[in-house]
């Protein structure tokens, strides 16, 4: 029988993995992994780990289970501890709470449903897109020959069913001016001063709703850093704003690219230094009816960005479900419930049979 999740939970968050440094909790689950079941066929890439737990087959559907090993640097008043339904620790939440189902699944000693099952233990999430070793995963020849039929990215969703997943461009948008002692600001073109216009309309943009399979996206376009100048007597000749736009399923990322070069409307210069698919809700999809059906009741749009963006870019239908609790998620003192943890592993529990029965997609 495997360990009470709540020890497996801690065990996860005791060992430190902020974005660039999961090195050590990637090599302690490997090591975790292979004294769990001998034989089991386990591919490391960088810092992250593929574990093929059923084979695919022509049969069965192969559903693909992704949970990211980094954490977000935050502050916590004390060790990892349990007080009352309470675990508190780095990442506990976001997302080692998954990470804690996906590892159960690994050392139980109940029979596993007859379909393909492959788990993704990765790094790099919450850093850039192009940082993401998801990326690595999906590139493993297995995955590339038997490509999953559904996957679940059991981010912190408080055993919420959200459904496709809101795109995201950063952009540096660069106001040029002229230098200037700013004793005689005549002399010079003040960047920053080009730039409040553009700021003042980014303030006044209303969000736009898009409602798709019954569900509600929310568009909306953000300056969340500026800089600029050189001195504080000096009147600055450059100023940058970077722009945060998130878009809705359905619009690809060149729209999004388009739909900040119209706000801009030529009045500086831009640059894309980030930028990240949306994902469509999938609904109507079999394996999502099939997780309604084994509990999870309650459908959301997801308003963030997730990795079921990449894995839609990728061919494969994906959903967010796991139970951390969402809105502790990047917190100071970060925690999770203990109760919500089981009862995500119970829904999980009956998915997975289900999902077997449901046959491969056509």
């Amino acid at each position: 029988m495997s360990e009470p999740r709540g020890r497996v939970l801690s065990w996860l968050c005791s060992i430190a993995s902020p974005t660039g440094e999961e090195q050590q909790l990637c090599a302690a689950l490997l090591e975790r992994v292979r004294s769990a079941r001998g034989g089991l066929n386990v591919r490391r890439h960088g810092d992250s780990l593929l574990v093929v737990l059923g084979a695919p087959s022509h049969e069965a559907p192969h559903v693909l289970l992704a949970g990211h090993l980094d954490t977000v640097r935050t502050q916590h008043d004390g060790p990892v501890r349990t007080e009352g339904d309470r675990l508190y620790g780095p990442g506990a939440a976001d997302m080692k709470s998954g990470l804690a189902l996906m590892l159960e699944l690994i050392e139980s000693t109940a029979p596993l449903p007859p379909l393909g099952l492959t788990l993704a233990f990765y790094a790099g999430e919450e850093g850039p897109f192009e940082h993401n070793q998801l990326e690595l995963i999906l590139d493993d020849g297995l995955l590339r020959a038997h490509r999953p039929d559904f996957a679940i990215c059991l981010e912190p969703s408080d055993n919420t069913l959200q459904l496709g997943c809101m795109g995201t461009l950063h952009a540096r948008v660069t106001f040029e001016g002229r230098t200037a002692h700013s004793a005689r600001p005549w002399q010079g073109d003040n960047a920053l001063y080009r730039a409040i216009p553009f700021l003042d309309e980014l303030s006044r943009l209303a969000p736009v709703h898009h409602d798709i399979d019954g569900l509600r996206y929310t568009e909306v376009t953000t300056a969340t850093m500026a800089q600029g100048g050189t001195g504080r007597n000096v009147v600055p000749g450059s100023f940058w704003v970077n722009v945060n736009h998130r878009f809705p399923p359905g619009v690809s990322i060149d729209a999004a690219i388009d739909r900040v070069r119209g706000l801009v409307a030529g009045r500086a210069q831009i640059e894309v230094v980030d930028a990240a698919p949306s994902a469509l809700p999938h609904r109507n999809h079999a394996l999502v009816q099939a997780l309604v059906d084994s509990g999870a009741t309650e459908i959301a749009a997801k308003q963030a960005w997730t990795d079921v963006g990449r894995l839609a870019a990728r061919g494969i239908p994906a959903v967010n479900f796991g139970p951390g609790v969402q809105a502790q998620a990047h917190q100071r003192n970060e925690w999770t419930s203990l109760e919500q943890l089981d009862r995500g592993w119970e829904i999980l529990s009956r998915w997975l049979a289900r999902a077997s029965a449901t046959g491969r997609p056509a």
